[in-house]
């Protein structure tokens, strides 16, 4: 049974997407709205979307159709990344009402409170291929877009403990492979003071926060300080933010690698306020490859970040995004990659297939990689990193860790998160959740380590 005003929230894709889905719902909640439990309960669904992917396409269309079938009164609202890329594709689609692009996301619920709602079959739009749409369409080009386009973020009804705050969009590079530039638009930032007074409302219910960005390094780089005319930097941010917050613990998401600067670095291992995770993407570690997809650093360079980050950090959780079967990757390229997983301490990894994302300078590429090789370099790279994440939980035990207790069940105990990014699980023990706790390292079990709290 579903409530004349309640609404329903689900996002696809990255953490920059989960926080734009964070601050909908508090826009929504706003209007007077209220969360509803389930898609099947709501009468309003937005649908957050990604289009890294046409896989990430596929999934939100079936979501779209799935919705339209269990809840046919729901009003479907599909906003995000596809839905600036592609609204007529959308509004197309039997079900949905709004069509609202990233360029318009900041406005989404002023417009559905003054747009009014479609007469039955929808009105009418010509578009290049004539097309019926069903949905209004709210897009205008994201790249004339100058300001940070957020909203503030309250409270979510997906995660209780560990909000994503976004505090930087866009990106002003051009990866062979990456459409998210032309559905974001260029680097965007959130203003210092804009930050330091969300992280400051947050601090008052959540003890750890998640920066999140499309390119989170570049934060300040297009903002001018006054009287200081040089771009402010990260690093000087997160010092600001630590000093003027009562935070318990900060997170920094992924930083593309030469973002990870000494003086970054130097902040996050010197402060035992910041969770010791490095995430910095490596999409390949063959020089030719890193050439073809137009990233911006070398392997030598990469390593050398990530070893002066483990110098500093030894216990510090690292990650990364890797692509296996980009065009023209040959049995050498993907040996290079391995070599350098290998020989750098990750602890857990990203592994994608590529995917050809028309529009993009890779989907025109020779030597497309085919569909079973793409499938085994995955398998081996995700064992790999299987193989080296339980080997850094095994190196754990009998160390103490801080960890923050999770809004999650488990038959056997709490469940907590590390400042290294490790789940715990405290057998026995039932402790509230969002809370900082710390505990002494006993073992492992599967994807857990196995702790006992410090009395």
């Amino acid at each position: 049974m579903t409530s004349s005003g309640s609404f329903y929230v689900q996002n696809f894709g990255c953490r920059a997407t989960q926080a734009d889905g964070a601050a909908i719902e508090t826009a929504l909640r706003g209007q007077g709205l209220e969360p509803a439990a389930a898609r099947a309960e709501a009468a309003l669904v937005v649908l957050n979307t990604c289009t890294v992917t046409a896989a990430a396409d596929e999934d939100a269309r079936q979501a779209i159709r799935r919705v339209h079938r269990e809840n046919p009164s729901a009003r479907i609202l599909v906003t995000g990344c596809y839905a600036q890329r592609a609204p007529a594709e959308l509004a197309a689609l039997p079900g949905v009402t709004w069509v609202v692009g990233n360029s318009h996301k900041h406005e989404l619920a002023d417009l559905i409170r003054i747009a009014p709602a479609p007469r039955q079959g929808g009105p009418k739009f010509q578009a290049g291929d004539a097309l019926e749409f069903h949905g209004q369409i709210f897009v205008s080009d994201i790249s004339r877009q100058a300001a940070f386009l957020s909203g503030p973020v309250e409270e979510s009804i997906h995660d209780r403990t560990r909000p994503n705050l976004k505090i930087q969009d866009g990106c002003n590079n051009r990866c062979s492979f990456c459409i998210i530039p032309s559905v974001r638009g260029r680097s965007r930032s959130a203003t210092a003071d804009q930050v330091i007074a969300q992280v400051g409302s947050l601090a008052a219910r959540y003890r750890e926060v998640v920066l999140s960005g499309i390119n989170l390094g570049r934060w300040g780089r297009d903002l001018r300080g006054d009287p200081d005319p040089s771009p402010p930097r990260l690093a000087g941010l997160l010092r600001r933010v630590l000093a003027e917050t009562p935070i318990g613990r900060l997170r920094l998401s992924s930083v593309e690698p030469m973002d990870w600067t000494d003086e970054l670095l130097d902040l996050m291992a010197g402060e035992p306020r910041f969770a010791r995770h490095v995430h910095a993407p490596l999409q390949s570690g063959s020089d030719g490859i890193l050439r073809r997809m137009h990233r911006r650093y070398r392997a030598r360079h990469y390593a050398d970040r990530i070893r002066k980050a483990h110098e500093r950090m030894p216990q510090a959780a690292f990650g990364a995004d890797v692509m296996v079967g980009f065009p023209g990757e040959t049995d050498e390229d993907f040996e290079q990659t391995h070599r350098v997983i290998q020989d750098l301490p990750f602890t857990y990894l990203h592994v994608f297939t590529y995917s050809a994302r028309p529009s993009t300078p890779a989907a025109e590429m020779p030597g497309q990689v085919p569909a079973p090789v793409k499938r085994e370099r995955n398998r081996i790279l995700r064992e790999l990193a299987a193989e080296k994440g339980s080997a850094f939980r095994q190196s754990l035990a009998g160390r103490t860790l801080a960890v923050l207790t999770l809004d999650q069940e488990h038959s056997l105990g709490t469940v907590a998160l590390s400042d290294n990014y490790v789940k715990v699980l405290i057998p026995g023990e039932r402790l509230p959740s969002n809370h900082l706790v710390e505990v002494e390292i006993t073992g492992t079990l599967g994807e857990f380590c196995l702790a006992r709290p410090r009395r």
